[in-house]
């Protein structure tokens, strides 16, 4: 069986590294990785596939940036060729970004079965573009793996076939499992003159977030207010420092003390400082899932999640707004040991790429 894995953003990596690792388990699997070239830039990608010990991409498409429909266009424009070339017997996508929907759609038109890796995962909101690419690429999909109970119940409301759907767990939590010792020897924490529990975490990039000027201006303001119970670490994500230089605010967030402002971070050096971390808030997918597994407090701007395990049974709470006065609120409650305790969900314990791995094996 020749496997074509599909990478296109970051949050990509980490989940297809223990497939790519799981399948190399097996003679009978040709493994290969395309890279679409979605994050295209060192920081985004570069250090990601040296980290994870992926091998350099048998492809790589280089679409770069552009609008939602630009990129899914040049995506499809550039692996039908590919898919020519290759004539895999499967072409597997991860999560819910724009190289996930264009590569499944481009190998359904091509009669190619396709795998999702973290199916039927739904937040319920339509404007978000991830949304969207979930439930379309869900529909077309052959093969559909669920990390929490909820994407069961989800698809069998969608009218997916029983037969099609494999409850595996978490891919994402495979990679941090594999690497925790290592992120931990690295000791970021250490070399960054921090103490564990001595400092929050923010990251924002989500256009409903960090798109607005009204909306940057509610992050300052939640980032001065966090520093002044902890030092505050900020990576700040390409979009949102494009977005604080556009409206002038670059400067006010480097004035306010106990902040250290930081570039996108390593995935070892993420992975250190988070589970070292008092607090994270956030608007990421995939660190609410992280720290639910480290047992971490995350606050998420949200007014949902695909995520609901996170909520349900994890570390997670929702935020329905940037509203300075309610996360300060949050916030004080956690740092004085009122944070919600929570626990790690069902199959989140670092062998779901194996349970893939055998699923396909048997059908192959």
């Amino acid at each position: 069986m020749k496997i074509l894995n599909i990478v296109g953003a970051r949050p990509n990596f980490m989940k297809v590294a223990p497939l790519h690792r799981a399948f190399q388990q097996y003679p009978q699997f040709q493994s290969k990785i395309v890279h679409t070239g979605q994050h295209h830039d060192a920081q985004m990608s570069d250090v990601f596939f040296q980290q994870l010990e992926l091998p350099t991409p048998d492809y790589f498409l280089g679409v770069g940036s552009g609008t939602p429909t630009q990129q899914i266009a040049s995506i499809m424009l550039a692996f039908e060729p590919v898919i020519e070339a290759e004539k895999p017997d499967l072409v597997l996508v991860v999560g819910d970004v724009n190289s996930t929907l264009a590569c499944a759609l481009v190998a359904s038109k091509k009669q190619v079965p396709v795998a999702h890796v973290e199916a039927g995962l739904r937040s319920g909101d339509r404007r978000m573009p991830e949304e969207n690419n979930r439930i379309l690429t869900d529909a077309i999909s052959d093969y559909l793996f669920v990390s929490e109970p909820a994407g069961l119940e989800n698809l069998k409301r969608e009218n997916v076939p029983d037969h099609k759907v494999y409850f595996v767990g978490n891919v994402m939590i495979d990679s941090l499992v594999h690497y925790r010792q290592k992120a931990a020897e690295l000791d970021e924490v250490g070399r960054l003159g921090l103490e564990p529990q001595g400092y929050a975490i923010i990251t924002m990039h989500r256009p409903a977030n960090v798109d607005t000027e009204a909306g940057l201006q509610r992050i300052l303001q939640i980032v001065a207010d966090t520093a002044r119970y902890r030092t505050v670490l900020f990576p700040v994500h390409p979009r949102t420092r494009n977005n604080l230089v556009r409206y002038g605010l670059m400067t006010h967030l480097e004035a306010i003390p106990n902040v250290r402002l930081m570039p996108p971070q390593g995935y070892l050096e993420f992975l250190n400082l988070m589970e070292n971390a008092a607090l994270l808030i956030t608007d990421s997918g995939g660190i609410q899932e992280e720290t639910t597994y480290l047992q971490v407090p995350c606050l998420t701007f949200r007014d949902s999640t695909e995520r609901p395990v996170t909520v349900d049974v994890g570390s997670n709470q929702l935020l329905a707004d940037l509203n300075p006065v309610t996360v300060q609120q949050n916030v004080a409650e956690i740092l004085n040991g009122q944070a919600k305790a929570g626990k790690q969900p069902a199959l989140w314990d670092g062998r779901a790429a194996g349970r893939i791995a055998a699923v396909l094996y048997q059908k192959a």
